[in-house]
This record gives structure tokens, sequence and C-alpha cells, in this order.
């Protein structure tokens, strides 16, 4: 009784706060969830233990359900929704560039720009970093400049690599990043990188992706690396972004109702925004 009592005086304690619901889930226990990686736990997708089959299931509603300690608040400063950004408009790339190190004067070739791609040039550029992209839509081309890429490539172009190539000196871009999940965005990244480079992916892709393991990863040195989401412990950091950047505002090009969210999916579905954020009380 007494540890039940408990638990309702810290349920109490939470009502009405406002917090960022961190994606997925993981068992809280393992190395990897008490490490803060709880993204990669092999019991991600076990909810049973805590919400049965399906209950809570939904994330595109008024109510879910998570395990408490995925829920971080959010600080009084950030305003509520800039906070939802702190999943998947900046959340995986920013994943990715704390484990690659990127850090002021790398230059970093960022593959594919939606919502996704379009937070990594924000994550990118405020860690210092020059940015060139590679994207054929002319919207998200215009929202990248508004971002401050510095170039942008059309990966239909033949002579795209040789471009990038050139805009480095010939030597290749520190840094890529695919956000498209397209094998060939993924291996435009590779042959990208300079020796010694790192490459990330944050797409998801379940075709195959051909890496030949003497000239890519024995003679050029390349460091690959999969992200999907970041440490936990980097919460603050992230909230950093969002409070102090002052490009991230700008990747929000449409706020909805929840009431209108076929619209949403329409909007998303045609290639012409950023991110989207719904009310779910409106």
């Amino acid at each position: 009784m007494r540890r039940q009592a408990k638990s309702l005086q810290l349920l109490r304690r939470r009502v009405f706060e406002s917090v960022v619901a961190m994606p997925l889930a993981g068992c809280g226990e393992c190395e990897l969830c008490r490490a803060g990686d709880y993204i990669h736990c092999a019991q991600a997708f076990a909810r049973g233990g805590y919400a049965g089959p399906v209950a809570g299931c939904d994330t595109m509603a008024q109510f879910l359900l998570k395990p408490d300690w995925l829920l971080l608040p959010i600080p009084d400063d950030v305003p509520y929704e800039r906070a939802a950004l702190a999943c998947c408009a900046l959340g995986p790339s920013f994943g990715a560039f704390e484990a690659m190190g990127v850090v002021e004067g790398d230059t970093v070739l960022i593959t594919g720009l939606g919502p996704v791609g379009l937070g990594a040039i924000v994550n990118a550029r405020y860690r210092g970093a020059r940015v060139l992209a590679v994207e054929s839509i002319p919207w998200r081309i215009e929202k990248a400049k508004e971002l401050e890429v510095e170039a942008v490539f059309d990966p239909k172009d033949p002579d795209a690599l040789a471009k990038v190539r050139e805009a480095t000196g010939g030597r290749g871009v520190d840094f890529a990043l695919d956000c498209s999940g397209n094998v060939h965005a993924e291996r435009f990244c590779i042959d990208a990188v300079r020796p010694k480079g790192k490459a990330g992916f944050i797409g998801e892709c379940n075709d195959e992706l051909k890496i030949k393991i003497s000239p890519d990863m024995i003679r050029k040195g390349l460091t690959l690396y999969g992200a999907w989401h970041y440490n936990l412990n980097d919460f603050p950091k992230v909230m950093d972004v969002i409070r102090n950047s002052p490009l991230a505002a700008r990747l929000i090009s449409h706020r909805l109702p929840m009431s209108r969210i076929q619209e949403a999916f329409e909007i998303s579905a045609s290639h012409q925004s950023a991110k989207i954020i719904l009310d779910p009380q409106a």
C-alpha cells in the first residue's frame, strides 16, 4: 500500500506537466536503456509489460501511453510547439552528428531534404559547419537556402559528385549524412566523403547498399554510422539547439488542428512542407 500511495503522489505532481514523449520504448532495465540508448533496446517493441498489445500505441492522438521515464519535461523558456522538434525533426540528425563528432569548420553533405534532412541543416549550422546538400524538389531547395545551406546539387545531374568535390577543392566532404533512405543517395554519401571521412545514415531503407570493403573501408579509411535517435542524456543539448538556433523555428512550415489531419497528410505527400505541427486539442 505504501508503494502504491507513493506512485500516486508522483503522478499527481506530474499532472498537466508539459513533456516531450520520446519515440518507441525500451525495457528500462538493460544496459542500453540505463545508458540512455533505449532506442536500441532489444525489447523496444515489447509493449505488453506496461500497455497491453495495442493500448496507447497511436501517436497522432489526443492521448497516448508511455513509461514516465520517456516523458522529458519541456523547459519553461522553450515554446510548446517548438519543443516538438526534439523528436523527428531534429532528433535523428542530432544523434548522428553527436556520434560522428561534427564541429565548427567541418564541411557536411546532407542528402534528402525532407523534414528530417532540413532539420539536419539546422543541426549542422548550429555546430558551425559548412553545409552542402543534394535535393531535386524546388520547394525543399528554397527552404534549404532559407536555412543557410551553401549549395544544393541535383541528384539527377551526372556531374553532381564532381561538383561536390569541386566545392571542397577536390578533397571531399568531412561528413555526409543520408536522410532520404535511397540507396543511390547512400552510395553518393560514401563516394563524396574524403579519405578518413565519416558517413551516417538516418533515412529508413531496406534495399541493398553495395559497399566495397577494400576501396571504401580499408584504403579510404571510411567510418559508417547508423543513427535512429539520440541518447536521452543529450536531451538538454537538443533543447539548446531549439532554444538558441535562429533557424530552428523556421523548420515549422504548417500548423494544423488534429481535426484536419487528412489535410496534413496531403500536404506532407506533396513534398511542399517542412515540419507539420498538429494540435491534438483542436
